[in-house]
């Protein structure tokens, strides 16, 4: 068996579905094991662009099957609507998508009780969530009693049952922290999301069965993540993090697979960092370098078109990552937005109480009092969109590339030189 995992090592928006699109070609399944439509791709294919968010980036290739697997939380409505986006284009993904029964349902309510818990976090402080309801139908998710799977959305009784005990609790919780909600009604939603169910029947199954069917048929597998691992639960710079695992450890509890079957781990950073939200973030900058990067890197939210923050590429942060996935290769994307710059920076370690260090902060605020030592490295004035060789980037990029390299650690396998596809060099 082929397998091969694609993980972002920064906090999210690396270019992950170029990647995972450049390497579909390879495979004939690709899975998407976690987080919601919180996440987004972009997709850029012979000139045309592809946003995508729940569905995975293989459903542009029609010879592959695109998985959405148990890990995922599914906000109906925003998959059909995306399902209905890519039929209008590439023809109906029937028969090569699937969407696990296991994954849990993303409901108004969640979206309305998100948005109240962020709003009354104190200013600044804030995680900076999309208000999808993602974060609150993890929390029901893992608290039991207020989860519903997309398996129960297909069984009419199960769902009103259900609905009728959940809903009841959650008006409660709702009026509490807002005294001007207005109840939701559970057998309205019952009707809602039955309707949702009959249009979702063709592509639900027991994913997790069909990937160890397909283990054992020695299929060729790619998995998909989606956002960072600097947003990890449990390994990122909680809380200011989402509410699941985006860095390689969600591969097994979010697909069922066990990671032992993969054999690559690629990891994809960008020539530089960005993020999104709240949260410290080291080599930020506030001034117009980091507004030149964010213009040319066109630095927009492709969910929620947010203005990312931009900084420096760093290096510590994208070498804990590495460690923490088990990276073996990587993918520097987006390089030619460093065309241009006389003088670069990567931060090469901490200093924190006077002390360095080349390890990531475990605790946010020690990550918040970090300041960053820098390397500085000549820039380039050459055009490198046009570039399909590693001899022919100019050396001040390949030296570039070399410090990133050995700083990170792992060898560099892909480099990203523009949006489509085709503006990549192979190594």
């Amino acid at each position: 068996m082929s397998a091969t995992a694609v993980i972002g090592l920064q906090w999210g928006d690396e270019a992950k579905g170029k990647f995972v699109d450049l390497l579909t070609a390879d495979h004939e399944i690709v899975v998407r094991y976690l987080g919601g439509n919180n996440a987004g791709h972009t997709v850029v294919r012979d000139g045309q662009t592809f946003k995508l968010s729940l569905l995975p980036a293989g459903i542009l290739s029609p010879q592959v099957t695109s998985v959405i697997a148990t890990g995922v939380v599914i906000h109906p409505k925003a998959l059909l609507d995306e399902i209905s986006g890519i039929a209008g284009r590439l023809g109906s993904p029937e028969g090569r998508l699937l969407i696990s029964d296991r994954a849990h349902v993303i409901f108004p309510y969640h979206m309305r009780e998100e948005a109240i818990l962020e709003q009354r976090r104190q200013q600044g402080e804030a995680i900076g969530t999309t208000m999808r309801g993602i974060g609150t139908c993890y929390r029901d998710k893992y608290g039991r009693t207020h989860a519903i799977r997309v398996g129960d959305i297909l069984r009419p009784d199960v769902l009103r049952k259900r609905l009728r005990e959940i809903v009841v609790d959650k008006n409660v919780l709702l009026k509490a922290f807002d005294s001007s909600h207005q109840p939701f009604d559970p057998d309205v939603l019952c009707e809602e999301y039955v309707e949702y169910g009959e249009r979702l029947r063709p592509y639900v199954t027991d994913t997790t069965a069909f990937l160890h069917r397909a283990v054992a048929a020695k299929k060729r597998i790619l998995f998909e993540g989606a956002q960072g691992s600097l947003l990890d639960i449990d390994h990122g710079t909680f809380p200011y993090v989402t509410s699941s695992n985006a860095s390689g450890c969600g591969i097994h509890p979010g697909s069922g697979v066990p990671e032992r079957y993969i054999d690559r781990m690629l990891g994809v950073v960008k020539a530089y960092t960005t993020r999104v939200g709240g949260g410290p973030f080291v080599t930020e900058l506030n001034d117009e370098t980091g507004q030149r990067i964010r213009e040319r890197g066109r630095e927009y939210g492709t969910v929620t078109g947010r203005p990312r923050r931009c900084g420096w590429f760093d290096a510590v942060a994208a070498g804990y990552s590495a460690r923490l996935a088990g990276v073996d290769c990587l993918a520097v994307a987006l390089m030619d937005v460093l065309d241009g710059f006389t003088e670069l920076r990567i931060c090469e370690a901490y200093a924190i109480g006077g002390e360095r260090t080349t390890d990531f902060p475990s605790q946010v605020d020690d990550l918040a009092a970090a300041t960053p030592v820098y390397r500085t490295l000549p820039g380039w004035s050459e055009d490198t969109s046009g570039v399909r060789k590693l001899a022919d980037l100019p050396k001040n990029a390949r030296a570039y590339l070399d410090a990133v390299r050995e700083l990170v650690g792992p060898k560099i396998a892909y480099v990203g030189v523009g949006p489509d596809r085709d503006q990549t060099i192979i190594i």
